[in-house]
C-alpha cells in the first residue's frame, strides 16, 4: 500500500492552512495582552500620582504660615498644573486600555470565525467575515498605540514641568555659591517657572472636575 493512499495530501494541506490561520490571531492576542499589561501598570502609577498631588495640594491650601514657604504661589500653581496633566493622562490611559480590550475581543472572535468557516466552507460570506473582524482588531491596536504615544508625550511634559520648578526653587533657596557651580537645567534652562496655560474665565482645568 502506497503512502499516498494512507495520507491525503489535500487534506494535510488544508489542515496546515487551517492551523496557520488560527495561530495568527493568537499572536496578535499575545501582543495586545502585553500592551494591556503595560497600560494597566502605567494607569495604576498615574492614579497613585494623582492621589499624591491631591495630598500636596491640600497641605498647601490649609497651611497657616504661607509667607514662610518659598515660592508659595508658584508652588500651588505648579501642583495644579501637574494635577491637570496627570488627570488628562489617566483619561487617555483609560481609553487606550479599553481600546486594547476591544482589540483582544476582535482577535478572539476572528479565531472563532476562522474555525466556523472551516466547517461551513460553502458559505462565502462566512469566509470573508474573519478578515473584516481581524482588520477591526488591528485598527483598535493601532488607535490604542496612538493614544499611548500621546500619553508618553504628556508624561514627558509633566516631568519637564516638575523639574523646571524644582530647579527654580533650588536657585531661590540655595546659596549663590552653590547654585553657581551648576549649569542651567530644565526645559527653560532654570530661568522660568512652569506656568499654567491661560484659559478663558477659568483658572482650573476642566479635568479637575471630571469630563
Amino acid at each position: 500500500m502506497a503512502a499516498g493512499d494512507i495520507v491525503n495530501p489535500n487534506a494535510l494541506n488544508s489542515t496546515i492552512e487551517f492551523l496557520t490561520a488560527m495561530v495568527t490571531p493568537a499572536l496578535l492576542i499575545s501582543a495586545t495582552g502585553s500592551l494591556v499589561l503595560s497600560t494597566s501598570t502605567r494607569l495604576g502609577r498615574v492614579v497613585d500620582r494623582v492621589r499624591q498631588l491631591e495630598v500636596r495640594l491640600g497641605e498647601l491650601i490649609y497651611v497657616e504660615d504661607r509667607d514662610e514657604i518659598p515660592l508659595y504661589d508658584k508652588r500651588v500653581e505648579v501642583v495644579v498644573d501637574l494635577l491637570d496633566k496627570v488627570t488628562s493622562r489617566s483619561r487617555i490611559l483609560q481609553r487606550a486600555l479599553g481600546t486594547f480590550y476591544y482589540g483582544i475581543g476582535a482577535f478572539v472572535l476572528t479565531s472563532v470565525l476562522i474555525a466556523a468557516a472551516a466547517f461551513f466552507s460553502t458559505y462565502r460570506s462566512l469566509q470573508l467575515l474573519p478578515i473584516g473582524i481581524g482588520i477591526i482588531g488591528i485598527m483598535c491596536l493601532f488607535y490604542g498605540s496612538l493614544l499611548m504615544i500621546k500619553e508618553t508625550r504628556m508624561a514627558t511634559a509633566t516631568v519637564n514641568a516638575e523639574m523646571d520648578f524644582t530647579w527654580e526653587l533650588a536657585r531661590n533657596v540655595a546659596p549663590l555659591d552653590v547654585t553657581s557651580k551648576y549649569a542651567a537645567q530644565g526645559k527653560h534652562h532654570g530661568r522660568n517657572l512652569a506656568k499654567l496655560k491661560e484659559k478663558r474665565e477659568r483658572k482650573v482645568s476642566n479635568t479637575l472636575g471630571g469630563e
